[in-house]
């Protein structure tokens, strides 16, 4: 399980072995042979060349982050560092070659709670379950004593003292540690490293796009970093399977107009006072506006996306949800 000790162990590159292994030991040789695989990155005079940024992009299947990843290595860009879910950190080899490719695992809410729940009782959480937990360490607050709180008091009193109350406290604490740790990984890769940081604001795999989660512009606004959206287009038919073989196809890239944390579209909503990011309270005392410039950079994502992978009509995503996004 992805805990504090393993994100202190993280080790990120300015550049990474990983990616540079892939482009050329892999993707190089895959996207030509058999199948030839043409990618094109449109717009890269909005990539700014003074600093790194944060590259907001849709997330269409498995892989659509590898082409881009080769072709701005192929182009003399920047490397990137990705947040890639906690999930995959499961499999202790899987971890070490997400780690090679330098990715930034993020340990969710429901992530920690469905794992956890899964090693202390020894199953899933059910549905229900799952939902009165996540609403319990969302909200903060204590509902109630129902028969539902009274039958997870095993579970309470396996992560903690047995009542929802000490359960909320032990949460709160083991996660903010982990969230901070999460942060300083973030901003030693912007800041110190140079690597622009790649984010799929939909949260998960989607073919239309999703509205977005506020994590990034959480992110984004703490560490005075500029957003640059992307449009991926035609990866889904080039990597229609869970296979890592590219079937070879022609895979689009548009690069929108940097969006600056204090320019005309994100200056007016951020927030003045400082927060520790993907907090609850941060969320707390800053959701609309968090909520709000998210909403911007998905419609600016949008505008550079061909219609089948444009805003499905309840901006729904068609991708999984609930606890299969963790487990």
């Amino acid at each position: 399980m992805l805990d504090l000790q393993r994100l202190q162990s993280l080790k990120l590159h300015r550049h990474p072995p990983g990616q540079y292994l892939m482009a050329e030991g892999v993707l190089r040789w895959d996207y030509l042979l058999p199948h030839r695989t043409r990618i094109e990155l449109q717009g890269t005079e909005n990539l700014p060349k003074d600093r790194a940024v944060i590259l907001a992009m849709n997330h269409t299947d498995r892989y659509n982050y590898w082409p881009l990843q080769y072709q701005m290595y192929r182009q003399g860009f920047r490397f990137t560092a990705t947040w890639v879910k906690g999930k995959y950190y499961e499999n202790k080899w899987v971890g070490r070659f997400l780690d090679s490719m330098n990715n930034i695992p993020m340990p969710s809410r429901g992530y920690i709670l469905s794992t956890r729940f899964q090693k202390l009782m020894r199953r899933k959480p059910s549905e229900a379950e799952y939902r009165l937990l996540r609403d319990l360490v969302d909200s903060g607050r204590l509902p109630q004593y129902s028969q539902q709180l009274l039958d997870l008091k095993p579970f309470f009193a396996a992560w903690a003292d047995g009542t929802p109350e000490g359960f909320l406290r032990a949460f709160d604490l083991e996660f903010d540690a982990l969230i901070a740790e999460v942060v300083r990984l973030n901003r030693y890769a912007i800041k110190d490293l140079g690597c622009n940081l790649l984010i799929f604001p939909q949260g998960t795999r989607s073919l239309a796009l999703s509205r977005g989660h506020i994590g990034l512009m959480q992110m984004a606004w703490s560490l005075d970093a500029t957003v640059v959206p992307i449009g991926c287009n035609g990866s889904d038919k080039v990597y229609p399977t869970n296979s890592p073989w590219a079937q070879g196809g022609r895979i689009v890239y548009r690069i929108g107009q940097p969006l600056l944390p204090d320019g005309p579209e994100f200056g007016p909503l951020r927030p003045k006072q400082p927060y520790l990011p993907l907090s609850r309270t941060a969320a707390h005392d800053h959701g609309p506006a968090f909520q709000a410039a998210t909403d911007i950079l998905m419609n600016r994502i949008n505008e550079l996306l061909d219609p089948p992978y444009q805003f499905a009509a309840d901006k729904r995503s068609d991708g999984v949800s609930g606890m299969d996004r963790f487990l």
